[in-house]
């Protein structure tokens, strides 16, 4: 049985070397994170695929490096489609290289970044039309047609 630690220069410390080869250790960073966003990102994938369950991972929920964050990039690669949406700041989304997995940045209205996503999903659900807007819209059409037709007799 171990002895009893009262004292914080009773714990043993030992210094270990560092392996050749093996990567840089960075403060605040996933180290080898970067892989098991990747697992994860296939599992929901493969989700989506089955049972059509969208689903997301929150970056800014993980602490991840400015390195970090470049190696996801690079990982993910730059799809297709891009778009940007403005209501109540920018919101920009861009598909990666792999199909279904959307980069998401959320904007407020002073540009200040307020969720950083990726989506796993066919289309990103802030790019739907809303019902309420269809049938909104389709009521503007029938008025103007109206207006259109009372012009043009």
């Amino acid at each position: 049985m171990a002895a009893h630690v009262s004292r914080l220069t009773d714990i043993a410390i030992r210094v270990e070397p560092k392996i050749l080869g093996s990567p840089p250790v960075m403060a605040g960073g996933l180290g080898g994170g970067i892989a098991a966003i990747l697992t994860e990102l296939v599992t929901l994938l493969e989700r989506l695929a089955d049972a059509q369950t969208p689903a997301a991972i929150d970056l800014r929920s993980l602490p991840m490096s400015p390195q970090d964050r470049v190696e996801l990039k690079r990982a993910l690669g730059e799809g297709e489609v891009q778009a940007t949406v403005n209501a109540q700041g920018l919101s920009t989304l861009c598909e990666t290289r792999i199909s279904g997995v959307w980069w998401v940045e959320h904007r407020d209205a002073q540009g200040e970044l307020v969720a950083e996503l990726l989506e796993v999903t066919r289309v990103p659900e802030i790019l739907a039309s809303a019902p309420d807007d269809i049938a909104a819209g389709a009521q503007t059409l029938r008025e103007q047609m109206t207006t259109i037709a009372a012009r043009t007799s």
